[in-house]
C-alpha cells in the first residue's frame, strides 16, 4: 500500500488502464467509435451470448440449492452471530435496493416497446401485452437479484465468517488460500472494478438521457450531448461535493427521501390510472411470468435466432453482472448474522416482489393509455425515444408538470446517489478492502466514472453503454461462476466440520478454557471498558502470548505465526489437508441497554476483546486475562482442535483441503 494513498497498487493501477484504453476509443477515434463499439458487442454476443444465458440459470438454480439446503443453516458471521440490523430495518434496506435509475428509465419504455415489438405473439394484440408484462418481469426478477445474491453472499460470507476483507478476492479463498493476495486475487479484483465502471457509466448515462428528455419536454430544451455532458458534469460535481464535504448521512437522508418520493409516484399512477385493472393484471402477469420462467431461463432462440434478445435480455444480463460488486457489497454490508436461507430468500424475492409491482403500475398503465385515449402516439414517441416514454406517460395524467419535474428530480438524486456509492465500492475494492480511504481516492473514482460515462455518450449513446456494459462484463461472469464454486466448497467443509464436532463426546462451550478471576469478573462487570482500552489490552497482552506460542509451535517443527490486520491479531498455524488452526482476538461492540428514543438514536457501547477460530464457532470475551492465562486458553482451544482433526466424524474435512482463514 501507497502510504500517501491507501490503495492496492496493481488493482488501482491496471483498473485504470483498461478503463483508459477503453475509453480512449471514443476519445480518440470519436467518428470510428461506434462503429467499434457495434463490432464488439457483436462479437461478444455472437460467441458468448449463450455463455451469458447459461450462467445466469446455473447462479439461479445454485443460490436456490444454497438456500433450501443445509447450507441454509449456516451463518454471515460466526454460529453466534447476531443480526446487526432488526428484522423490518433489514427488509427496509432490501426494498430500497430495488429501486434506482433504470426502474425510472424502463418502467414504460420497455413494456410499450415489447407490445409494440414482441419476440413472437403479433404486435399490439392481447397475447403482445402478456408477452410484454412476461418479459419485462423476466428481465427486472429473481435472475437479476440471483446474480447479485452470489456476490453479496460470497462477500459476506467470507469477510464475516472468515475475517476476510469485503472484497471479490477473498471469495476465492478456499480454492487458492493465501494465493489470493497475488496476480490471481489482483486480476479478479480489477475484473470487478472495471465491470463496476462501466456498469455504473451505464446507469448514469441512462439517467442524463432521462433527465435531458424532461427538460427537453417541460423547457423546451435540446436533446443531445450539447446537454447530456454538461448535466453529466453539474450532477456529478454534486455527487464529489458530498464526498469532500463527508454529507453521508445526508446523503442518506436524500436517498431515503427519494425513495419516498418514488412510492408516492407509483401510488399516484396507480390510484389516477385504471386501479381495478391493475390489480388484476398484476395477479395476471406473476401468473404469466411463473409459467413461462424455466423456458426463458434457457432461451437462447437458437433455433430461430433474432437480434431482439442481443439488445434486451443480453445486454440485461451483462448490466446485472457488471453492477453485481456493487450491489452485492451493499447487501453484504447490512446482512451481518444472517442465516444463508434468510439471506437469498430475502434478496431473491423482496427486491424483486416490489420491482414487479412497479413495473405492473407503470407498464400496464402505459400500455392501456396506449390503446385508448393515446390511440399509438404513445408507443410511438417511445419508439422514437426511450427516455422520454416516462414523461409524455405522465402527460396523459393529472398535473403532468408537476409528476414531470418529480421524475426529473428522482433520476438526478438517483444519479448522486449512485455515483457517491459506486465510487464508494470501486474505491474500496481497488484499496484492498479498506474502506477507511483517503477523500481524494473516492472522489476520483467519482470524475471517472463521470467522464466515462460522458465519453460513451459523445462515443455513440444508448449502443456504446451496452457495448461497454456485455464487454466488461464477459470476465467478471467467469469469475463470479468461480465464486460459487467457491462457496460451496467452504460452507461444505464448514458442515463437516459442525458434525465432526457435534460427534465429538462434549462439545467445547463458548467461554474461556481459562477464565479470570471472580474479583476481575466483578471489576469488568462495574466499569464497562472503552474501545481504547479494549484495543491496548489486545496490543499488550495478546499480541505477546501469540508471539510467544508461535515461536514454541515454530521451535518444536509446527510452523506458525502472528497475523495483524486492523488491529485484530490471530495465530495461524497451517495444516495440510484440513482446516488451518486460528486462534484470533478482535474488538467487538455491542449497544447499551437504552432507556429513551435519544439514547436508542445515540447509543453507547461495550467494547470486548472477542475471540474467533476458524471453523466459525463461537467466540467469547477475554478481556482482563492475564497473558499466562490467553496462553493457557490457546493450548486448551489447540488440544480440542487437535482432536477435531483427528476425529472419524472429519473424514469429509481432512479428504478435501479446506484451508479456510475462518473468524
Amino acid at each position: 500500500m501507497f502510504r500517501a494513498f491507501n490503495i492496492n497498487p496493481p488493482v488501482f493501477f491496471g483498473s485504470v488502464i483498461i478503463i483508459t484504453l477503453f475509453l480512449a476509443i471514443g476519445i480518440v477515434l470519436p467518428d470510428q467509435a461506434e462503429n467499434i463499439f457495434r463490432d464488439i458487442h457483436k462479437n461478444v454476443i455472437s460467441i458468448f451470448g449463450w455463455f451469458y444465458i447459461l450462467s445466469v440459470g446455473i447462479f439461479l438454480i445454485s443460490v436456490l440449492i444454497l438456500a433450501l439446503g443445509r447450507f441454509g443453516r449456516l451463518k454471515l458471521g460466526p454460529d453466534d452471530a447476531s443480526p446487526d440490523f432488526k428484522f423490518t430495518s433489514w427488509i427496509a434496506m432490501l426494498f430500497a435496493a430495488g429501486m434506482g435509475i433504470g426502474l425510472m428509465y424502463y418502467a414504460v419504455g420497455e413494456p410499450i416497446t415489447h407490445f409494440m415489438l414482441p419476440p413472437s405473439a403479433e404486435s399490439r394484440s392481447v397475447e403482445a401485452v402478456r408477452e410484454a408484462m412476461s418479459i419485462t418481469f423476466f428481465h427486472w426478477g429473481i435472475h437479476a437479484w440471483a446474480i447479485y445474491a452470489v456476490v453479496g453472499l460470497s462477500l459476506a460470507y467470507f469477510g464475516y465468517r472468515y475475517n476476510l476483507p469485503l472484497t471479490i478476492r477473498s471469495g476465492l479463498y478456499p480454492l487458492l488460500k493465501d494465493r489470493i493476495n497475488g496476480p490471481i486475487g489482483h486480476a479478479v479484483d480489477i475484473f470487478a472494478v472495471v465491470g463496476t465502471m462501466f456498469g455504473l457509466a451505464t446507469s448514469l448515462g441512462l439517467g442524463v438521457m432521462q433527465i435531458n428528455a424532461g427538460l427537453a419536454y417541460l423547457l423546451g430544451a435540446p436533446v443531445g450531448p450539447m446537454i447530456q455532458i454538461p448535466l453529466i458534469a453539474l450532477i456529478t460535481t454534486c455527487a464529489t461535493v458530498s464526498v469532500l464535504s463527508g454529507l453521508d448521512r445526508g446523503v442518506r437522508i436524500l436517498s431515503e427521501t427519494n425513495l419516498l418520493l418514488a412510492i408516492a409516484l407509483m401510488l399516484f399512477v396507480l390510484v389516477m390510472g385504471p386501479t381495478g385493472l391493475l390489480l388484476r393484471d398484476f395477479v395476471q402477469n406473476i401468473g404469466i411470468y411463473l409459467d413461462s420462467l424455466l423456458l426463458r431461463t434457457f432461451n437462447i432462440y437458437a433455433y430461430e435466432p433474432t437480434p431482439w434478445i442481443d439488445s434486451w435480455t443480453l445486454f440485461y444480463w451483462a448490466w446485472w453482472i457488471s453492477w453485481s460488486p456493487f450491489v452485492g457489497m451493499f447487501i453484504a454490508r447490512i446482512s451481518r448474522g444472517r442465516t444463508v436461507r434468510e439471506f437469498v430468500l430475502a434478496v431473491l424475492f423482496i427486491p424483486a416482489g416490489f420491482t414487479f409491482f412497479w413495473m405492473t403500475v407503470f407498464g400496464n398503465t402505459a400500455i392501456f393509455l396506449d390503446k385508448t385515449v393515446a390511440n399509438g402516439q404513445l408507443a410511438a414517441s417511445v419508439a422514437a425515444d426511450v427516455s422520454v416514454g416516462l414523461f409524455h406517460f405522465l402527460e396523459y395524467l393529472p398535473l403532468s408538470p408537476i409528476t414531470c419535474t418529480l421524475a426529473i428530480v428522482l433520476v438526478a438524486i438517483f444519479f448522486v446517489t449512485s455515483a457517491d456509492s459506486g465510487s464508494m465500492v470501486m474505491d474500496a475494492i481497488a484499496a484492498g478492502g479498506e474502506t477507511n480511504t483517503p477523500v481524494l481516492q473516492r472522489v476520483f473514482w467519482c470524475a471517472l466514472s463521470g467522464f466515462a460515462a460522458a465519453c460513451l455518450l459523445l462515443a455513440g449513446g444508448l449502443s456504446a453503454l451496452q457495448s461497454a456494459t456485455i464487454a466488461s462484463a464477459l470476465p467478471f461472469t467467469f469469475v463470479i461462476l468461480i465464486l460459487l464454486w467457491a462457496l460451496f466448497k467452504g460452507m461444505r467443509a464448514d458442515l463437516a466440520q459442525r458434525d465432526a464436532q457435534s460427534a465429538m463426546p462434549s462439545t467445547p462451550p463458548a467461554q474461556p478454557a481459562s477464565g479470570l478471576t471472580w474479583q476481575r469478573r466483578l471489576a469488568l462487570i462495574l466499569h464497562s471498558p472503552s474501545e481504547k482500552e479494549v484495543q491496548r489490552f489486545i496490543a499488550n497482552e495478546v499480541r505477546p502470548a501469540f508471539e510467544q506460542v508461535a515461536r514454541e509451535l515454530t521451535r518444536t517443527g509446527r510452523p506458525a505465526e502472528v497475523v495483524e490486520e486492523n488491529g485484530t491479531y490471530a495465530l495461524h498455524c497451517p495444516a495440510e489437508g484440513v482446516r488451518d488452526f486460528i486462534y484470533g482476538v478482535s474488538t467487538v461492540s455491542h449497544p447499551l441497554a437504552s432507556l429513551s428514543p435519544f439514547d436508542t438514536a445515540h447509543p453507547d457501547y461495550r467494547f470486548e476483546a472477542r475471540t474467533y477460530f476458524s471453523n466459525g464457532a463461537r467466540g467469547y470475551d477475554v478481556m482482563g486475562m492475564t497473558r499466562d492465562q490467553i496462553i493457557a486458553d490457546i493450548l486448551v482451544q489447540l488440544e480440542r482442535y487437535q482432536l477435531l482433526v483427528q476425529s472419524p466424524a472429519s473424514q469429509l474435512v481432512t479428504e478435501a483441503p479446506e484451508h479456510l482463514n475462518a473468524g
